[in-house]
C-alpha cells in the first residue's frame, strides 16, 4: 500500500474523527436548504426522516431516525455543494441512495468515448444522472416520485434512448420488519427507506448483446471511520463450481491488511483512506450487503430485489473485456486518494447493488428495488441482528481486519 504524506495523514484523520462522531440530521437538513431545494420525507410514528434532493436526480442525501438530536448518515460533499459549482468527470454531491446506469467501463461503457483509454482524465459520468434535475411527479409525507428521459451513447457508438421512473419512500416500523424478515428488539431505534427505480426503452430498436446493454445502479456514499468495517456475506462453493470468491481488481489489488475473507463473509474496510473496491459475482453474492460502525455504534444493512436465475450483469471493469455481462451484482468501494498527495474525492465508503443487464425491447421496462436500514441500539442487540442477517456477530467484524487497516 502506498504510504500518504504526513499532513495527508492528518487530514484525514481529523475528517475521521470529525465523521466518527456524527452530524445531526437537523444540521444537515438546513446546509442542504441554503443551496437547493429539498424534500424531507418522515414516518409520522416513529420520527425516522430522509433528505431528498429533486435536482439531484431523486437523490437521498442523508436520513435519521427520530429525535431532534439525531445524526445524519448520509456522506455529503459540503465543499461541492456550496460551491455552486459544476466539476468535470462527476459531481459527488453525495447521498446514500443515488442512481447510476452502468457499464461502467468496456467496449460498451457509458462514461468513455469511443478511442478513448480508460483513465480517470478521460471517464465522465453522464449528465443524464450526474447534473440533469429529474421532475418531481407525485409526492406525500412519506414517497416521491421522480422522472427523466434522455439518451446516452457508449463507447461502441450505439444510441440509447432511456426513460427512468423512481420512486423514494421511507419505511415504517411494520415494513422495515417484514423487508428484514424478522423482528426488530424495541430498544433498537430505526431508520429505513427503499428505493424503486425503472428503467424504460424509450426508442424504437431493441437492446441486444451485440450492441451494448444498460443496468440500473444504485450506490450509497457513507461517512467513513476508522472503525468501521463493510460486511459481504457470500455464497460458498469452490472456485470451479462457483469462480473467484470477489472481484477486488477495479483499482489495483486491494491489501490484504483491508480485505479478509472468511468462511462465508468478506470483510472490507470503510476507512476512507485507501481508494480500493470490490465485486461479487452472481454466482457469489446474496441479496444483502452492510456495514458497522464499531466507534458510533450503526449497523447498516442494504437489501435489493434479485430475480430468480437472473445471470447476465455489465461489466463496468475499466478496460475491453472478453465478457462484457460476467459482471458484478454487488460493490463496495472505499475512497481514498487516487495518488499519494492527491485530495481524495471524499472520503466516503459506498454499498452498491446492480440489476440485471437490461435486454429490452422498445416500451419494455426493467425494475430495481434497493433499500437502506440503519440500525443503533444496545450491543446485544446489534449482534443479533448481524448475526441474523450479515451472518457474522460484532466481536467478529470488529477484529476481522488487522488494526493496520484501521
Amino acid at each position: 500500500m502506498e504510504t500518504l504524506p504526513a499532513t495527508a495523514v492528518l487530514g484525514l484523520a481529523v475528517l475521521a474523527a470529525a465523521t466518527a462522531r456524527g452530524r445531526g440530521f437537523e444540521e444537515d437538513v438546513a446546509f442542504l436548504r441554503r443551496h437547493v431545494d429539498l424534500l424531507v420525507l418522515e414516518d409520522g410514528r416513529s420520527g425516522a426522516r430522509v433528505a431528498v434532493v429533486p435536482a439531484w436526480q431523486g437523490r437521498v442525501m442523508t436520513s435519521a431516525t427520530g429525535g431532534a438530536e439525531a445524526r445524519g448518515y448520509g456522506w455529503i460533499n459540503e465543499e461541492l455543494v456550496a460551491s455552486r459549482q459544476l466539476r468535470p468527470h462527476i459531481n459527488a454531491f453525495g447521498g446514500e441512495d443515488r442512481l447510476w446506469l452502468g457499464p461502467e467501463g468496456g467496449q460498451f461503457s457509458i462514461f468513455f468515448r469511443k478511442g478513448d483509454p480508460f483513465d480517470l482524465e478521460h471517464w465522465q459520468t453522464p449528465p443524464l444522472f450526474d447534473t440533469e434535475p429529474w421532475a418531481v411527479v407525485e409526492k406525500d409525507g412519506r414517497h416521491a416520485a421522480f422522472r427523466h428521459r434522455g439518451t446516452l451513447v457508449n463507447y461502441s457508438g450505439t444510441a440509447l434512448d432511456v426513460q427512468i421512473d423512481r420512486t423514494v419512500r421511507v419505511l415504517d416500523r411494520g415494513e422495515a420488519v417484514a423487508a428484514l424478515g424478522g423482528p426488530l428488539p424495541e430498544a433498537v431505534r430505526l431508520v429505513a427507506f427503499t428505493s424503486e427505480n425503472t428503467l424504460t426503452n424509450a426508442g424504437k430498436a431493441a437492446w441486444t448483446r451485440q450492441e451494448g446493454l444498460l443496468s440500473l445502479w444504485i450506490l450509497g456514499m457513507f461517512r467513513p471511520s476508522p472503525a468501521t468495517t463493510i460486511v459481504v456475506p457470500y455464497r460458498e462453493g469452490t472456485e470451479a463450481e462457483r469462480g473467484p470468491v470477489v472481484n477486488d481488481a477495479y483499482f489495483g489489488k486491494v491489501p490484504a491488511d483491508r480485505l479478509v475473507t472468511g468462511k462465508d463473509v468478506l470483510f472490507f474496510s470503510g476507512d476512507g483512506r485507501h481508494r480500493s473496491k470490490i465485486g461479487l459475482s452472481p454466482r457469489r453474492a446474496q441479496s444483502r450487503l452492510g456495514s458497522y460502525d464499531a466507534e458510533g455504534g450503526v449497523l447498516t444493512i442494504v437489501t435489493f430485489d434479485r430475480p430468480e436465475g437472473a445471470a447476465s450483469y455489465v461489466n463496468s471493469m475499466w478496460e475491453i473485456q472478453k465478457e462484457p455481462f460476467a459482471g458484478d451484482v454487488v460493490n463496495s468501494y472505499n475512497d481514498g486518494p487516487p495518488s499519494p498527495g492527491a485530495k481524495p474525492m471524499g472520503p466516503f465508503y459506498e454499498l452498491e447493488t446492480s440489476s440485471p443487464a437490461a435486454a429490452l425491447a422498445p416500451g419494455a421496462r426493467l425494475t430495481h428495488v434497493h433499500r437502506t436500514f440503519h440500525l443503533q441500539g444496545g450491543t446485544a442487540d446489534l449482534d443479533a441482528l448481524a448475526r441474523r442477517l450479515l451472518g457474522t456477530g460484532l466481536d467478529r467484524i470488529r477484529t476481522a481486519l488487522p488494526s493496520g487497516a484501521r
